[in-house]
């Protein structure tokens, strides 16, 4: 089945009048779109698509900041038969023009004046298949004489009916391309029947209720597999979603939307545990005894939830006075409605999935990559193991194969790589598992866990070997530290790269009369320095010595994404920050 029409068609027929998807244009209130408004705009769009000369197996690429208008044009695309093509809103023009050639997209949807300026550029090009340029805002300035339209005049005549192309399961409907922290970015061809399955898969192994009144708010790239992939279950199981266009406005937007679920990265988990205890460290000793108290409490209360056991009236009692003194602030700061949070990206400590546990918060830490429609494994909602990335889904098999790497087979693994048969013929083993490039373990009880990606192990110069995935994330557990790379490989000891938190580090200089130039000056300050020493030794006291960072380097700025130095969903790009950084780091050795 098309998965355009498995979402569509029977949401209209259940709930025409509901509300489907959210959104907030500049400062204005956040509207809603109905059902039947939804789906009229999408045929409106999917027909004004066939008129411009799309057909079916066409590519129509989307480069733009997450909108309303971004999931109209994706279910538009997939309604013709044609296939999408997400492009990061932050790739620059040339990674922008890679995968537009790479894909031959004859279409685009772009948001903002940069994205259409780079692809008005390639359409002028001999050498391309792109053949008109639809932009979301009339805010962009376009010239309307190179075949670029604005999407509501461009869809102003269509017609509202449309008979959706039919679709078999192994059809493709969708091209990602890896974000490429190892080498050039890759075309993953999933198909429609792995939505539809790992969708079912997911419903079947969680057992909602009620889930068609839940609300979503969209603030990860829809450009990755995760967050569409979120929101597009989200929307076949009737809820809501609401986009927000700008991340940066994601503590606002919380309050003003209230979700109850929202798909986030291990870096936004980590952000709210640690200010969340340097808020309870600085208040008063009774309000320190009153949140510890709470905590564990909620520990408590949290422990007899997991395991499906009977939680004791004494306890109810005092469960009820931690949640009015302490966790409902948390989480009115977080809309106060939320309570499922499906997180992956990368590998989150098991101290802050408990923290939100004991607040009343099921945070679904979840593995998976862009070639198996992002989720392999997750936390079920009771019996899950903290430290682990869970269970497989049903449909899903996953065993560990030769240097333990995880290997997968079932519903949601990837046709292949897009016109590129020998890569694709690499990460699949003779008898047809799919090779993740992670290693792993899996548990007993059938948790796995992930020791790390096989790419990022190192070795020293003594022969030990170093996961930095599980170093990083207990550094930067600490508010005090925003990023961190580890250097092993070949290496006589281990040593770092740091960004410190600078909002943290503003309130640290301040109250020890450090005088602020700039952060150059900053990071190298003595007392600073030496508060990171104390710091670093403190977090990592219970790690074997030839883990430990022995010699680190504090960074003036942050690594950012148009540097190419991190991923759109914030990965660090480790081979390009070693060499872009050599120098540095020599340094410490």
């Amino acid at each position: 089945m098309n998965l355009a029409e498995a979402i569509i068609h029977k949401n209209v027929e259940k709930h025409a009048i509901k509300a489907a998807i959210g959104f907030k244009k500049k400062e204005a209130a956040w509207k809603e779109l109905s059902w039947k408004k939804f789906s009229e705009i999408i045929y409106k769009t999917a027909n004004a698509l066939k008129g411009a000369g799309v057909q079916e197996n066409d590519k129509v690429a989307i480069y733009s900041d997450n909108s309303s208008e971004w999931m109209i044009f994706d279910l538009a695309a997939m309604s013709i038969g044609a296939i999408t093509v997400p492009i990061y809103s932050t790739n620059n023009a040339e990674q922008a023009e890679y995968i537009i050639k790479d894909s031959d997209s004859k279409v685009i949807l772009v948001g903002n004046q940069a994205q259409y300026d780079a692809c008005l550029e390639l359409l002028q090009k001999e050498d391309n298949q792109l053949q008109t340029i639809i932009v979301a805002k009339k805010a962009v300035w376009i010239k309307k004489e190179f075949s670029s339209f604005y999407l509501e005049d461009f869809i102003a005549k269509s017609s509202l009916k449309l008979e959706i192309c039919k679709k078999e399961d192994e059809d493709v409907a969708t091209l990602i391309y890896t974000s490429g922290t190892t080498g050039t970015p890759k075309g993953v061809m999933l198909t429609h029947g792995n939505f539809i399955k790992a969708f079912d898969a997911h419903f079947e192994f969680f057992k909602f209720k009620n889930f068609e009144e839940e609300l979503s708010l969209a603030f990860l790239p829809l450009s990755h597999v995760f967050e569409r992939s979120w929101s597009l279950l989200c929307l076949y199981g009737g809820a809501r979603v609401y986009f927000l266009e700008d991340p940066k406005n994601i503590a606002k937007a919380l309050e003003e939307v209230k979700p109850t679920m929202m798909c986030a990265v291990p870096r936004f988990f980590q952000k709210i545990y640690a200010g969340v205890l340097e808020k309870a460290e600085e208040g008063s000793s009774l309000k320190k005894k009153i949140f510890n108290w709470a905590r564990e409490i909620g520990w408590q209360t949290a422990e007899l939830k997991r395991n499906e056991q009977e939680i004791p009236f004494g306890l109810k009692i005092k469960e009820t006075v931690a949640e009015m003194l302490v966790f409902s602030k948390i989480k009115e700061r977080m809309g106060g409605r939320l309570w499922f949070l499906p997180c992956g990206g990368a590998s989150l400590s098991p101290e802050v999935t408990k923290f939100f546990e004991s607040v009343g918060i099921h945070v679904t830490v979840g593995y998976g990559l862009t070639e198996t429609t992002a989720t392999l494994t997750l936390f079920p909602l009771t019996h899950f193991e903290h430290g682990t990335s869970g269970k497989a889904l049903p449909g899903v098999e996953i065993r560990i194969g030769q240097d333990d790497e995880i290997q997968a087979r079932g519903n949601g693994i990837m046709k292949g790589y897009y016109n590129k048969p020998e890569e694709t013929q690499k990460v699949f083993t003779e008898d047809g598992w799919f090779k993740t490039g992670d290693a792993g373990k899996i548990d007993e009880k059938g948790n796995l866990t992930i020791t790390d990606r096989l790419k990022d192990l190192m070795k020293t110069s003594n022969g030990k070997y170093i996961a930095p995935q599980q170093i990083e994330n207990l550094l930067t557990n600490n508010n005090f530290i925003q990023q961190i790379v580890l250097i092993a490989e070949a290496r006589q000891f281990v040593s770092a790269l740091i960004v410190p938190n600078f909002e943290f580090l503003q309130d640290f200089i301040k109250k020890n009369n450090i005088p602020f130039t700039n952060w150059t000056e900053v990071v190298k300050n003595e007392k600073v320095v030496h508060f990171y020493k104390e710091k670093i030794k403190e977090l990592q006291s219970h790690l074997s010595d030839f883990e430990k960072v022995k010699k680190f380097t504090l960074m003036p700025a942050e690594f950012e994404i148009n540097s190419g130095e991190i991923t759109p969903t914030l990965k660090i790009k480790r081979n390009v920050v070693l060499k872009k950084y050599a120098d540095v780091i020599e340094k410490m050795y």
